[in-house]
């Protein structure tokens, strides 16, 4: 009996051992090099190993039939095998790296970020509104960025050798229609919106998204603050007015508002223009802001308004009038959008939104009177899909809608009646693509149909990126854009095609420890211009798409906030080589909103004894092209240098309560921008001429800001 029991366990054992399996194979990387420490193990069993230095591993299992061997280790993609456990031997695996969002490459060609989230940002929030010289204003702060164009009496931006026309802004993904205040001409404006409602900004140089259309050079995207972190009130008084605003919470939900009063008579009756200005009525304004906020479990849906009244009445210095000619503008904007965005469970995103602005003026030029009328709408729905870290899809639609009326009243040769109405259909799809840490692309493509232009375009756009180490990267992109013509136009003319420009781009981007450097190379090559046979657009005018042009040059930041204790700065410089035939130019030449040179010097400190911060900007543009009459050739001679040294100082009287001072153009620089040149010779032949300068060299600002909040430490030095 002892011996078939001894026989029967010798067949059990013999029967387990033979049962064992081992399992085998060696794990790398893309490049064949052996990765050490990886998990190698069966699904839903404790069967496993590591692999050593060589990348090979080997265990033994007593599991039978299908079974699915897993590959892990931090930085790579998981890796599955599946199959019957008796075919896992020298198996030969190899690893994708995961693509990792805080150290793996981004797609920066073209685009400037600023915002406190993101890792590729050269500006922050604060840094918008605290640059001396800017006055608040972040369109002011963002013209010390490379690829733009210092011309002074505009106030606009101008991007790369493109008109002020050609940049377009959005809030929350919308389209804004009238994004600067209403202004005289030589008059520099301002942006319509006030900078505390906003957690950041990206400022498209070229090379934007397909998400986004009609512009030919840039676009300029605010996104609203989606929660507040505490509620509060701050009040402002100033040299040049005053303002309140106050948040408020509820749970989930929140609201927003702001108000101001401006009137610069005080200003004039202390310091008047001296320069080509007269005024009746010194500009006038009040605005008000507001944004609703309600955040669901995987929703949020937000609502902004804005509206602003602009009053003012000045004569102005002119070369073909003996007199100075009176001019008397009431401008009314209100603008208003909402957006709702859903959060899926399978990683789908779902975003629609809406805007309308009505915005109306009222002119008076001498005797003659002019009323113009705006109405505009866009309708938008986007759908983003996250397919892995390594994929994503977004597409959607969106409808533009515009209504223009006016009625232009002369004393002598009666009222005449111009507007147009346009329906644009848009579509677009983008998806962006990790292929590695090191390399990223973008792939998009944007339709448009116009119904008044009757046109359609297609435009395709393209981004790379590679990453070759840590802390740099290149970056391409290439992208063909459209834009229906402006009004100016379009009032008088709609037989006429989308203008057309595309761009190729080239960047380098290095962030480390509190250092930027990014320089990018750029050509853009216009194309479908508008041209016509007058000094200005007229209902009698003659116009076509035959014109042509080009932009290149490159641009250059840096900026350290490390180097030295309490010391920030970024110095920019683009050279800028462009020239167009467009309007009512006899040939191609550079026009004169383009400097060749432009560079900019901001500084920040903070001085701790004084409870201070002391900022220095300095701007310079050298000269800008400009036709002379009396000379032979056109847009062949230049003004003098632009030149701009401004100051601030903002003073913690204690921790919620701000004195600040600023001055622009400290050194009271007289930068003449251009010439008007007389109609008609004088009796010599000879065209006489006045320089176009700003009303006043210098600009002095006082103000005091007072925060209420809960925490007793909130203040408004990021405001000003």
């Amino acid at each position: 009996m002892k011996i078939i029991i001894n026989l029967i366990t010798l067949l059990l054992s013999t029967g387990i051992v033979m049962s064992q399996q081992t399992i085998s194979g060696r794990v790398t990387d893309a490049k064949n090099n052996p990765i050490e420490g990886a998990n190698i193990y069966l699904e839903g069993t404790y069967d496993g190993a590591s692999s050593d230095a060589n990348g090979n591993f080997s265990f033994e299992t007593s599991e039978e039939g299908l079974q699915t061997l897993i590959v892990s280790i931090l930085s790579y993609e998981p890796h599955y095998e599946a199959g019957d456990v008796s075919y896992f031997k020298d198996l030969q695996i190899r690893l994708i790296e995961s693509v990792n969002s805080l150290s793996g490459v981004t797609l920066t060609a073209g685009t400037f970020e600023a915002g406190d989230n993101s890792k590729v940002s050269v500006l922050k929030p604060m840094d918008i509104v605290t640059t001396a010289g800017a006055a608040g204003d972040f369109v002011a702060a963002l013209q010390t960025l490379p690829g733009t164009s210092a011309v002074n009496e505009d106030g606009r931006l101008f991007v790369r050798g493109g008109t002020a026309g050609e940049t377009q802004v959005f809030i929350d993904g919308l389209r804004v229609f009238q994004p600067f205040n209403a202004t005289p001409n030589n008059s520099p404006t301002r942006g319509r919106f006030s900078p505390f409602l906003f957690k950041g900004i990206s400022f498209s140089t070229g090379g934007y998204s397909a998400e986004y259309g009609q512009a030919l050079s840039s676009v300029l995207l605010l996104n609203t603050t989606d929660v507040p972190l505490q509620e509060k009130t701050d009040i402002s008084i100033m040299s040049v007015g005053g303002g309140v605003g106050h948040t408020e919470i509820w749970g989930d939900q929140s609201l927003s508002i702001n108000t101001s009063y401006m009137n610069l008579a005080p200003y004039e009756a202390l310091i008047p223009s001296t320069q080509g200005v007269r005024w009746n009525s010194p500009f006038e304004s009040i605005s008000g802001e507001a944004v609703f906020r309600s955040q669901g479990e995987n929703s949020m849906f937000k609502m902004y308004t804005g509206f602003n009244h602009t009053n003012l009445d000045i004569e102005q210095e002119d070369i073909n009038f003996e007199d100075f000619v009176r001019f008397q503008l009431k401008n009314n904007n209100l603008y208003f959008n909402s957006s709702y965005k859903y959060f899926f469970a399978n990683d789908w995103s779902l975003t629609s939104g809406a805007s309308i602005a009505w915005d109306t003026n009222d002119i008076g030029i001498e005797q003659d009177k002019l009323n113009a009328k705006e109405t505009s709408t866009h309708i938008k729905v986007k759908a983003r899909k996250n397919f892995s870290n390594r994929y994503d899809l977004s597409f959607g639609t969106e409808y533009f809608r515009t209504e223009y009326d006016e009625t232009y009243s002369d004393l002598d040769m009666g009222e005449f009646n111009n507007g147009y109405s346009d329906g644009l259909f848009a579509a677009f799809a983008e998806s962006d693509i990790f292929l590695s840490n090191k390399f990223a692309m973008k792939l998009g493509i944007r339709a448009e149909h116009s119904s008044l232009l009757d046109g359609f375009e297609v435009s395709p756009r393209v981004s790379l990126a590679y990453k070759p180490g840590e802390d740099g990267q290149f970056s391409l992109a290439y992208g063909d854009f459209y834009q229906r013509p402006l009004t100016d136009v379009v009032k008088f003319e709609n037989q006429l095609k989308m203008e057309k420009a595309s761009h190729y781009i080239l960047n380098y981007q290095y962030i480390k420890n509190g250092k930027t450097f990014r320089t990018e190379l750029y050509y853009k090559d216009y194309d479908r211009l508008v041209k016509f046979d007058t000094d200005l657009p007229q209902f009698n005018s003659t116009y076509d798409n035959m014109g042509n042009g080009y932009a290149k040059g490159v641009d250059v930041f840096w900026r350290d906030s490390k180097s030295i204790a309490n010391l920030d700065y970024w110095v920019s410089y683009s050279f800028l080589d462009t020239q167009r035939d467009y309007q009512n130019f006899p040939q191609k030449a550079t026009p004169n909103f383009a400097p060749k040179h432009n560079a900019s010097l901001v500084t920040k400190y903070w001085v701790d004894k004084l409870r201070s911060q002391v900022g220095l900007s300095y701007s310079y543009g050298s000269g800008r092209p400009y036709h002379n009459p009396n000379s032979q050739g056109f847009m062949q001679e230049k003004t003098k240098s632009y030149n701009n040294l401004s100051f601030n100082w903002a003073y913690l009287i204690d921790q919620q309560k701000i004195l600040y001072f600023s001055v622009s153009n400290l050194l009271s620089i007289n930068n003449i921008s251009n010439y008007q040149y007389a109609n008609t010779p004088d009796m010599n032949g000879v065209f006489n001429r006045r320089a176009v300068t700003p009303p006043a060299d210098s600009f002095f600002f006082v103000g005091f800001f007072w925060t209420i909040s809960t925490d007793k430490k909130s203040n408004q030095l990021d405001n000003l």
